[in-house]
């Protein structure tokens, strides 16, 4: 892999040209965004004496556009300020401009015609061997490059991201006959490494892969619940996180993304599947076609399956009534599936429960399963030759935690098959001569790779490009080596040790402590070091809140101290070893999630890491370590030549006293939550093994265990009446409650170092112990109560 991309143009500023301009700019490419300029003068630009000639006429719709996406939420970018890497132009004065770039990728209307002349002027001023490409989600890709040169010919393929290209993790490879095999597996490997793409190989058919099959389940979907009578809530609650899909589930995610999208691409399914023996499925049903006449495409029309109102000055979402097409107020339901799951975290399980249900729900499931896992037979080989690929696609362009064949695994294999021909939904045939060779599944692991079921050889290969990953479920036949009811310790080799936690969110419990202070010791004795991390979404939603509660409204005071301390001693005890610990978040790391990662030798932080110390929320202070590492190392940030130190910790004071949470691990590193040594994957797949390399680094550098700090100066009182001038400021603004104020006071105490007449130089252990005092201190008041018993029982914080 010679080939080096320094500088990406990315033609078309609309919304998926100025979002994945943001994402190159993420990974600290430098970037080129051009558009087209306007035909002629507003009032504005007339007013001014502008012309369209002015670079500011000719550069406003590029400028518009990027502004529009850099205050766009969620954000595109991982740190705003790595928006200085994109500059923008027009084609009219800049095309020229990209023969300086070693990637020019096409994101302007899908009009084949128009995508056709753009591309003959990028010939005029593309150097020899610059790779081009479109993110057409749907024209063929072989017509683009009719009468195009040889050179530009084999350079060219289809890069389609899926919106938000931040977010959602496919990136479809699409050649043509005439794509230089270097250039697709150039595209293939730098998807992954560096873009953090599932990348997938796909055919250049209607739709590809991902589109194709999501859309026809969705489709499917929408046929099944009219003919079922279901209602949109109904719906929402049966397809969201229950069956490991997006809490916008069915109806939420169409307004989201626009109804008008989805009948867009239904409409040009059907269109151009002639011979699909599934293709009426792409015919919309009344209650999308209703919808559609109605120019209610969701979000975008202030209308959609959901619609906002405000009634007597409260906001309140209304639903659709899918048989008269009025809105109603959402009915409170009560599911059988989502009672029998609700303390289920294993979705494998919880899928189980679903099939199995009885009831519309159980026919629901049945009839939407299976319909998917029957069309998805017939699709290979027109789509894809290999299973794997349709997986890969569909999890990662519609945010699914499994694709329809894992899912079919996790159902059983053989038991689906039966059921399904009962129901006339046969499969094809090679699932049949699967299951006669003995083979039950789709998926197995062999020697701790992945493998997928090959139909031509009717044997299990390794899933190309998975070499070095690795899978905890590869490790669960004999590689357990130590497990309780909320961890499991493997041994995933090398010499080295994964803790994972299976609690409800992953909350750090007595379970959670048992596991990670025991693979610690295991690992002193036998191994080189210690990865904290799993494959969930989320890494860990904090403490155990619910066993805190129970212990503070029984005024159970030593109880609660035990458990500080024994929280406190464990996350020392990651620091304090013998041996590398290395954590490894991704998704939520909150609270006491945080704390455990500030504690470790090193993080290995996915990219999407949302971490933070949010325990104001719930009237408290960190009390894991995480005060006092937020301390330590405001105290670390002080130079005498610089401002004064109280910035610093005044800045961490106001991050805990605030909640903040990082929305990116990039974002976390401007926090000093992640220091400069910590390192960021990028590729979710690739996590848990660049950790496992991390703590190898650690071990074979000569790894010795650092000693408790004794010199983290703190201001003493001079530091608190400046923090207690500020937090009475703010109580007399009305901008915190009396108890807001009494928890930031407990909290600059303790970052202050306590009732000191001078500053001084405390221990570690010395602000562990004011930490806890404080902590158990807020845990007698009523109003922390309250807010706990808010998050636990309402799901919503309080503000008393």
């Amino acid at each position: 892999m010679k080939r080096k991309i320094r500088k990406v143009a990315v033609l078309g500023s609309g919304i998926m040209g100025s979002r994945i301009a943001c994402h190159f700019a993420n990974i600290g490419l430098e970037v080129l965004l051009l558009d087209i300029s306007p035909k002629e003068l507003n009032d504005s630009e007339k007013e001014k004496g502008l012309s369209l000639d002015s670079t500011l006429v000719k550069n406003k719709f590029v400028n518009e556009a990027l502004t529009q996406t850099l205050k766009a939420k969620p954000a595109a970018l991982y740190d705003p300020s790595s928006a200085s890497l994109i500059q923008t132009g027009n084609f009219d004065d800049d095309l020229a401009r990209i023969k300086e770039v070693d990637w020019v990728l096409e994101a302007i209307v899908e009009n084949l015609e128009i995508k056709k002349s753009l591309f003959a002027q990028v010939e005029e001023f593309r150097k020899p061997g610059t790779l081009i490409s479109s993110n057409t989600s749907g024209i063929p890709i072989h017509l683009m490059i009719q009468g195009r040169s040889e050179d530009f010919q084999k350079h060219f393929c289809g890069t389609h991201f899926f919106n938000p290209p931040r977010y959602l993790r496919l990136l479809e490879i699409i050649p043509t006959t005439k794509t230089d095999k270097d250039v697709i597996d150039f595209f293939m490997r730098y998807g992954d490494l560096y873009l953090g793409k599932e990348t997938v190989l796909c055919k250049d058919t209607p739709a590809f892969i991902a589109n194709r099959i999501g859309i026809y389940a969705i489709m499917s979907g929408m046929h099944t619940i009219e003919k079922m009578g279901l209602s949109v809530n109904e719906v929402d609650k049966l397809t969201g996180p229950v069956i490991g899909r997006q809490k916008s589930a069915t109806f939420r995610t169409l307004d989201v993304v626009g109804l008008d999208t989805a009948v867009k691409v239904a409409q040009g399914l059907y269109e151009g599947l002639p011979k699909d023996e599934s293709r009426d499925v792409f015919k919309l049903p009344t209650i999308i076609q209703e919808l559609y006449d109605r120019k209610w495409w969701g979000d975008k029309t202030k209308q959609g399956y959901y619609k906002k109102v405000v009634e007597d000055g409260k906001k309140e979402i209304l639903e659709l009534d899918l048989k008269t097409f009025e809105y109603k107020k959402k009915e409170k339901i009560k599911l059988d599936i989502l009672d029998s799951t609700k303390n289920e975290e294993n979705l494998k399980k919880r899928l189980q429960l679903a099939i199995a249900s009885s009831g519309r729900e159980g026919d629901f499931y049945r009839h939407s399963f299976f319909d998917l896992f029957r069309y998805c037979t017939f699709r290979i080989p027109e789509i894809a030759d290999e299973l794997y690929r349709i997986d890969q696609a569909v999890a990662a362009g519609f945010g699914w935690e499994l694709g329809p064949f894992a899912t079919w695994d996790a159902m059983g294999v053989e038991n689906c098959l039966t059921k399904m021909k009962e129901l006339d939904f046969a499969p094809a045939q090679w699932v049949e001569e699967m299951i006669q060779d003995g083979n039950t599944s789709f998926y197995k692991y062999e020697k701790g790779q992945k493998c997928f079921y090959d139909i031509p050889s009717k044997t299990y290969k390794p899933i190309p490009g998975t070499e070095g990953f690795i899978f905890l479920d590869a490790f669960k036949e004999n590689k357990v080596v130590w497990s309780n009811a909320g961890t499991t310790i493997y041994d995933i080799g090398d010499g080295v040790l994964n803790v994972e936690f299976h609690t409800k969110m992953n909350s750090i419990g007595g379970e959670v402590i048992e596991g990670v202070n025991t693979a610690i010791n295991m690992a002193e004795k036998d191994f080189r070091g210690v990865v904290i991390g799993n494959e969930s979404a989320n890494f860990s939603a904090g403490a155990n809140l619910a066993m805190l509660f129970m212990f503070a409204v029984d005024q159970e005071f030593d109880e609660i101290d035990l458990m500080i301390r024994q929280f406190q001693s464990t996350m020392t005890r990651a620091r304090f070893s013998t041996i590398p610990v290395v954590a490894a978040p991704s998704g939520m790391a909150l609270g006491g999630g945080c704390e455990l990662s500030l504690h470790c030798d090193a993080i290995q932080a996915h990219a999407e890491t949302y971490i933070g110390l949010v325990e104001f929320g719930v009237g408290l202070i960190p009390g894991g370590g995480g005060t006092k590492e937020m301390t330590l190392r405001a105290a670390d940030q002080y130079r005498p030549s610089n401002d004064p130190e109280f910035n610093t910790l005044q800045d961490y004071f106001m991050n805990i006293a605030t909640a903040k949470v990082a929305t990116s691990a990039e974002e976390a590193r401007g926090m000093d939550i992640l220091k400069a040594s910590d390192r960021i994957t990028l590729n979710r797949n690739r996590l848990l093994a660049e950790a496992k390399q991390r703590v190898i680094e650690l071990a074979e550098a000569g790894y010795t265990q650092p000693a408790m700090r004794q010199d983290i100066k703190v201001q003493g009182r001079a530091g608190m009446a400046m923090f207690e001038a500020g937090i009475a400021g703010m109580q007399y603004g009305s901008y915190i409650s009396e108890h807001d104020a009494k928890i930031a006071k407990k909290l600059s105490w303790v970052m202050n170092g306590g009732e000191l007449s001078a500053p001084a130089l405390v221990s570690e252990q010395y602000l562990l112990d004011l930490e806890r005092e404080a902590f158990l201190s807020l845990c007698g008041e009523q109003k922390t109560l309250e807010r706990i018993q808010s998050i636990l029982f309402q799901g919503k914080p309080l503000r008393n």
